[in-house]
C-alpha cells in the first residue's frame, strides 16, 4: 500500500454493495465478486462433508468437536477477513455466540481460490492467518482440482500434504474421515456448457 494512501476503515467496507466480498488486508479495502460456480459447488460439498466435525463431541453421527462456518468476518486488529470457510475447536470456542464477527483466531480456515480472488487469497491472506495464529489452513483450487494442506510452525507456513482430482483424502485437522475429492468439482459435462 502507498504510505501516502488513507487506511481503509471498517465504514469504507460497510459502503461496499453486498453483490461483492469486502475485506480489509493491512490497512487496504480489497473486493471480489460473489463465487462462480466452481467455487460455491467446492465450498458447500466440503462444508457438507465436514458436516460430522460440526457436532458436540460423542454424538453418535461424528467425530464432532468444531464449529464450522461458511464465510464468517474475522477482526484481526485492523484486518478485517471473511475466509471461504472458518472452523473453531469446541474446546477453544464452547459457546458459538450470536455476534456478527469473531476476534479469536479459528483454528483452521478454507480459502477456495479462483482466478480473481487467487493473488490476494495467496499473497495477502494466508500471512495475515499466520499473523493472527490460525493453526491450519487449505487452499482448495476448484479449476485445477486440488488441495494444498498447511499447518502453521512458528510464524510459517509448512505445506502438510497435497491432494487432487478424484483422491479419497484423510486431512489433517479432519483425518478422521475419508473425503471424496470428486464430488468437490463440477461434473465435466457441466464444464463444457
Amino acid at each position: 500500500m502507498n504510505p501516502a494512501q488513507r487506511h481503509a476503515t471498517y465504514e469504507d467496507l460497510l459502503k461496499v454493495p453486498d453483490t461483492r466480498v469486502a475485506e480489509i488486508l493491512d490497512g487496504e479495502l480489497f473486493t471480489s465478486p460473489r463465487p462462480a460456480s466452481p467455487h460455491a459447488q467446492a465450498t458447500s460439498v466440503l462444508r457438507g462433508a465436514l458436516d460430522p466435525f460440526d457436532r458436540r463431541l460423542g454424538d453418535p453421527d461424528g467425530p464432532g468437536g468444531w464449529w464450522l462456518l461458511f464465510e464468517s468476518e474475522l477482526h484481526f486488529g485492523a484486518d478485517i477477513i471473511v475466509p471461504d470457510l472458518a472452523g473453531w475447536r469446541r474446546e477453544r470456542m464452547p459457546v458459538l455466540r450470536n455476534v456478527a464477527y469473531f476476534e479469536l483466531a479459528p483454528d483452521w480456515v478454507c480459502e477456495v481460490v479462483s482466478p480473481s480472488t487467487a493473488r490476494v487469497d495467496r499473497v495477502r491472506k494466508v500471512p495475515t492467518y499466520a499473523r493472527a495464529g490460525v493453526g491450519q489452513l487449505w487452499l482448495v483450487d476448484p479449476l485445477q482440482q486440488t488441495l494444498e494442506v498447511f499447518r502453521l510452525e512458528g510464524p510459517r507456513w509448512m505445506l502438510v500434504s497435497t491432494h487432487g482430482g478424484s483422491d479419497t483424502i484423510h486431512a489433517e485437522p479432519f483425518e478422521a474421515l475419508a473425503l471424496d475429492m470428486s464430488r468437490w468439482w463440477l461434473e465435466p459435462e457441466a464444464e463444457q456448457t
